[in-house]
């Protein structure tokens, strides 16, 4: 066997691995970043009047009223971060709180270099759930999977209804336009 096609083989070996560990990365993920946000929703519900004090006179969310935005953060926090553990609705969760995750660098002046390197990080791996999605482990693949099984056994007879009201209605207007000339 010649050198290429040893290294080839190696390549193709390292690559079927590294696809088949992606399923085990994007829980950590989903894990890691539920724990955090979740952890941060329940030091808010802990002691909402010291939040609604930080959203008002601390925090400069821009937008909206403080009160607003501090129970939007909390519910965001305690929701999505369970929404990623189950896999429901990933992308949005991810999404969402991708956005809070700017915000609070945004709102938060006095924020150290380190929080500030934590919201890249988090940043980082939220983007991931967010172009990759949820993966193979959660509800919204099984949804999936279950709507497409559905969509594939009925696609011919939804396509054949839809065509055969399209020809009726063709039909229809030629005896109408028929109708109108005699």
């Amino acid at each position: 066997m010649s050198q290429v096609s040893t290294v080839a083989s190696l390549y193709l070996n390292a690559t079927r691995w590294v696809d088949k560990s992606q399923i085990i990365m994007i829980i950590v993920f989903r894990l890691y970043l539920a724990k955090v946000f979740f952890l941060a929703g329940l030091s808010k519900v802990k002691s909402m009047d010291s939040t609604l004090m930080l959203f008002e006179y601390e925090y400069d969310v821009p937008l909206i009223p403080f009160d607003v935005a501090a129970y939007l953060s909390t519910f965001a926090e305690l929701v999505f971060p369970v929404l990623l553990v189950i896999g429901l609705a990933g992308r949005f969760s991810a999404g969402a709180l991708f956005v809070l995750n700017i915000v609070a660098v945004i709102s938060y002046p006095d924020i150290s270099p380190g929080g500030v390197n934590d919201h890249y990080f988090w940043g980082a791996m939220l983007l991931v759930l967010v172009m990759y999605g949820p993966g193979k482990a959660s509800l919204d693949a099984w949804i999936q999977s279950a709507f497409s099984r559905i969509w594939h056994r009925n696609k011919i007879s939804l396509l054949s209804l839809l065509l055969s009201l399209y020809y009726q209605d063709i039909s229809l207007n030629i005896g109408a336009k028929s109708d109108s000339t005699s």
